[in-house]
C-alpha cells in the first residue's frame, strides 16, 4: 500500500484524492433513492430479507457499488453482511494466489541470438477495490503485461546472462511487474523462468565447443602429469647414481614385485659389471 501511495504522489495524486474519487457523494437524489429502498426493505422485510443478506467466504472480499459508487473505503467480508436491494450491487474478488504460464516468447537477445523462453507468474489481489475500480480485468491485464515484461527484460540480456542468471532475471521481472500492477491492486509474489529453448544449430555449436574445451583441458592435464613424472624420474636417477648399492636394491625390489603377480614371466638376472667391458669397446 505504501508503494501505491508513493507512485500516486509521483503522479501528483494523493491517497486522499483517490479515496474521495472512489467514495464520492451520492447527492440528494441518490440519498432519496437509498432511503426509499431502505423503507421498502423494512416494510417487506419477510420477503426482502433473503435478498439483503450476502455471504462471502474466507478467501473472498465483496466490493459494494451503491448507485454506481463505492460507499466504503474497504471491501466487505469475510462472513455475512447486509445490502439494500435495487440500489446496491456487489462484486466478489478472490484473494487467493493465482498462477499462470507465460506462453513461449521468441526473443532476440542483446547479442542477436533468437531464443524461445517461457515462465510462470504467481500473483494475488492485495486491494480488492483497486482491482475492480481501476482496471476492467485485472487477471487478463496482468497476463498480457507479464508477456511484454518478459520480452523487454530478456531483450537487454545476452545469451550467457540468460543461461546463467535466471534468478536475477526472475527478480527483475517481479520488480517490474509489481510496480506496474500496483495501481491495479495486484501483488506479484513470484516469477520463475521455466525453460530456455535454443536453436538446434546453436545447440550443436555449443556442444562442439564444450567438447573441444574438455579435450584441450585433458591434454593439458596429461602433459603436466608427464612433466611432473619426468622431473621425479630425474631426481630419482640422481639419488640412485650417488649409491651403486641403491641400484641393486631397486633391482631386487622390481624382481619381488614381478614375482608377486604370479605370472609366467621369466627373468634372467645379468650383472651390469659383465657388460662393462663390451660397452667400453
Amino acid at each position: 500500500m505504501e508503494g501505491q501511495v508513493e507512485s500516486q504522489k509521483r503522479r501528483g495524486v494523493s491517497k486522499e484524492d483517490l479515496i474521495s474519487e472512489r467514495t464520492g457523494s451520492l447527492g440528494c437524489i441518490g440519498w432519496f433513492l437509498v432511503i426509499l429502498s431502505g423503507f421498502f426493505t423494512i416494510l417487506l422485510s419477510p420477503f426482502t430479507i433473503w435478498f439483503c443478506l450476502k455471504i462471502v467466504k474466507e478467501y473472498e472480499r465483496a466490493v459494494i457499488f451503491r448507485l454506481g459508487r463505492i460507499p466504503d473505503k474497504k471491501a466487505k467480508g469475510p462472513g455475512i453482511f447486509f445490502i439494500l436491494p435495487c440500489t446496491d450491487d456487489i462484486v466478489k474478488v478472490d484473494l487467493r494466489t493465482v498462477s499462470f504460464d507465460i506462453p513461449p516468447q521468441e526473443i532476440l537477445t542483446k547479442d542477436s541470438v533468437t531464443v524461445s523462453v517461457d515462465g510462470v507468474v504467481y500473483f494475488r489481489v492485495s486491494d480488492p477495490i483497486a482491482s475492480v475500480a481501476n482496471v476492467a480485468n485485472a487477471d487478463f491485464a496482468t497476463r498480457l503485461l507479464a508477456q511484454t515484461t518478459l520480452r523487454n527484460v530478456l531483450g537487454t540480456k545476452n545469451l550467457a546472462e540468460l543461461l546463467s542468471d535466471r534468478e536475477g532475471i526472475a527478480h527483475s521481472m517481479q520488480a517490474n511487474l509489481d510496480e506496474a500492477t500496483d495501481d491495479w491492486g495486484i501483488k506479484v509474489e513470484r516469477v520463475e523462468i521455466k525453460d530456455v529453448k535454443l536453436p538446434h544449430q546453436l545447440q550443436r555449436a555449443m556442444a562442439a565447443e564444450a567438447e573441444a574445451t574438455r579435450e584441450a583441458r585433458a591434454k593439458v592435464i596429461a602433459a603436466e602429469g608427464e612433466m611432473n613424472a619426468s622431473r621425479a624420474l630425474k631426481e630419482a636417477s640422481l639419488v640412485i647414481s650417488e649409491s651403486p648399492s641403491g641400484l641393486q636394491l631397486r633391482y631386487l625390489q622390481t624382481l619381488n614385485t614381478i614375482a608377486a603377480e604370479k605370472n609366467s614371466t621369466i627373468i634372467f638376472p645379468l650383472p651390469m659389471d659383465m657388460l662393462t667391458p663390451f660397452l667400453r669397446k
